[in-house]
């Protein structure tokens, strides 16, 4: 059986927000270890704190308490792989542009930069558009675009926040399937925030299921179903039935 290291470890972690309504606490002791080259979900109700925690985990938010220890050092910034709900694409750069747009600011050179863009252009099914604005692509392929730039830094760290959460229920499942293939592919470490039951047993490796607001681990389940995953599967439901019986989740 293959032993993984361990490429973050997230030790007692608390946040509170001090504002003129008072204090709201959104963190509690949040404790885990992420493993590499793991698809890890952290599963948790609206407003629970999981995209805070993604923050913290980014560096773009900074924790009152508790550490983040990275395997080799915390990655410098902009070596951190993020995509996001919101599509937070360059409307007025193509999909090679935005693409590209992480390795050239660390100044690799347009050939290498363009050549890389189009191994995850091409991963990601957008092979053709290439010369697209994103004014002219459809949900879903933004979302792709998105998760082909954050590949194209080259990270081996993937943090995605909700990314499927706008789409209609087609394309996100369509975009799951898509997931799946490029981190099958190309194997990252991902942190993967959702509040869907059903596509965190459908991707995760292990799901970390939080309670409502502060946020508190409950439980972690090891998802040891077999790939590709149907959500028919006896054994899907049945480890669906168990999460939505121990969750805070309104389903």
């Amino acid at each position: 059986m293959e032993v993984r290291k361990n490429k973050i470890m997230v030790e007692n972690l608390c946040k509170t927000y001090h504002t003129n309504s008072g204090d709201h606490e959104v963190l509690k002791d949040i404790s885990f270890n992420v493993e590499e080259n793991e698809f890890l979900v952290l599963l948790g109700p609206g407003r629970c704190g999981k995209t805070v925690l993604l923050n913290i985990l980014a560096e773009l938010e900074e924790q009152d308490s508790g550490k983040i220890i990275f395997d080799g050092g915390r990655p410098e910034m902009g070596n951190i792989g993020l995509v996001f709900q919101k599509y937070a694409l360059f409307p007025w750069k193509t999909v090679m542009g935005n693409v590209e747009m992480s390795p050239k600011l660390k100044g690799v050179d347009k050939a290498t930069r363009q050549a890389n863009a189009q191994e995850y252009i091409d991963l990601v099914g957008l092979h053709g558009f290439e010369k697209h604005l994103p004014k002219q692509l459809s949900g879903g392929m933004k979302q792709r675009v998105g998760i082909a730039r954050a590949y194209a830094t080259e990270a081996d760290i993937m943090l995605m926040d909700e990314p499927f959460g706008a789409l209609d229920a087609q394309t996100r499942y369509s975009m799951e399937d898509a997931i799946i293939n490029i981190w099958e592919k190309n194997k990252r470490t991902i942190v993967f925030v959702t509040n869907n039951v059903e596509e965190a047993i459908y991707l995760g490796d292990r799901i970390i299921l939080l309670s409502s607001r502060p946020a508190t681990i409950k439980k972690e389940y090891k998802v040891d179903l077999p790939r590709p995953r149907s959500y028919t599967d006896r054994a899907f439901l049945e480890l669906r039935n168990e999460i939505v019986a121990n969750t805070d989740l309104d389903v």
